[in-house]
């Protein structure tokens, strides 16, 4: 869920100083305002109006997020978690040895923790986030919990160029980890752009493993972005909010309202923020009229049989090895190689 990207330019760009395993001390690397307000005037300017939700991750937002995934409506935290319960050490003796592990959209790295634990002699931990603040806390606690592992973290927009680190010990091939279904949250197209990047970083010898929320009964999925306590009301009306500390805007977040539905012709959920009545905003002195009921497309995230994303995979160059389920089948976790 919730990393919608209409591919968009590179946010932060560098790596973060080199962590070692103790070293802790690095700085946030902020986003790049510029960047932000072009990114946002544009998406408003659209009709329909859309924005980036990538934008949804400063502090307050990653840490709405980690509450999210602990909510009884929200199945595809605790699903795809008991999925790699069951399965980190046959996912990781299809991965290899000496493996360097680089994980997209680490968040809290709950999960790939039980990764790493099943890991062979994994040489290096290479997480990659947009949220600098909340990747600085979750490296620290990292480099705490596995004092011999190099962890080297990179705040960057995953979708455009970045450069890996350099780790201090050779690797035999390069892992990634790609969880959280957030391939879900790209257009068909993005998302075949994307696992081709992955592929060129994954080289000879690599792979993949990316978690896929699987086609299901509608009412469960609209549960899961509709829960009963408003986080992801929050969280998703956060994003305006943060406009408007940040940008100079005058959004009233009270008449705007959180909408998700799933589309069925696209197998997708949809999140919008709607207006809730007639109303001007400004942004950076940039006036937008909304009408009653108009809404801002904030997110999709798409819902995949595992043969269905196959074929997206095999056209970027990977092929699929192997495929865990949890015993309703609905999330998937697929170990992706890359075609020799």
């Amino acid at each position: 869920m919730l990393f919608l990207f209409y591919i968009s330019r590179f946010i932060t760009g560098n790596q973060m100083p080199h962590l070692g395993t103790t070293d802790t001390n690095f700085a946030d690397k902020p986003t790049d305002s510029d960047l932000f307000l072009n990114d946002v005037l544009h998406g408003l300017r659209q009709k329909p109006r859309h924005l980036p939700c990538k934008y949804f991750y400063d502090e307050y937002g990653s840490k709405l997020f980690d509450a999210i995934c602990e909510l009884d409506e929200y199945y595809l935290t605790r699903t795809e978690l008991r999925i790699m319960e069951l399965y980190a050490t046959e996912m990781a003796e299809v991965i290899g040895p000496r493996a360097m592990l680089v994980e997209y959209g680490s968040g809290s790295s709950i999960k790939s923790r039980l990764l790493l634990d099943s890991l062979i002699e994994p040489t290096a931990y290479v997480p990659i986030d947009i949220s600098g603040e909340h990747l600085n806390q979750t490296a620290s606690v990292l480099c705490s919990a596995y004092p011999a592992l190099e962890v080297l973290p990179v705040c960057a927009d995953f979708t455009e160029s970045f450069a890996l680190p350099d780790p201090s010990s050779t690797h035999d091939r390069v892992a990634v980890y790609f969880p959280g279904s957030t391939i879900g949250n790209f257009q068909p197209d993005c998302a075949e752009n994307l696992l081709r990047q992955i592929a060129a970083f994954c080289g000879q010898g690599g792979g993949l493993l990316i978690g896929i929320d699987l086609q299901k009964e509608i009412p469960t999925i609209e549960a899961a972005y509709n829960d009963s306590q408003g986080v992801t009301a929050e969280f998703n009306l956060n994003l305006l909010h943060r406009i408007n500390r940040e940008l100079a805007a005058d959004f009233d977040t009270h008449q705007f309202k959180h909408l998700a539905h799933y589309d069925v012709e696209h197998n997708r959920i949809k999140i919008n923020l709607s207006s809730q009545c007639e109303q001007t905003v400004t942004v950076n002195g940039e006036r937008f009229l909304f009408e009653k009921n108009e809404e801002i497309c904030t997110e999709y995230s798409h819902k995949y049989t595992i043969e269905g994303f196959a074929k997206i995979a095999q056209r970027a160059g990977f092929e699929l090895g192997k495929a865990w389920t949890d015993p309703d089948a609905m999330f998937g976790v697929l170990h992706l190689t890359v075609v020799r």
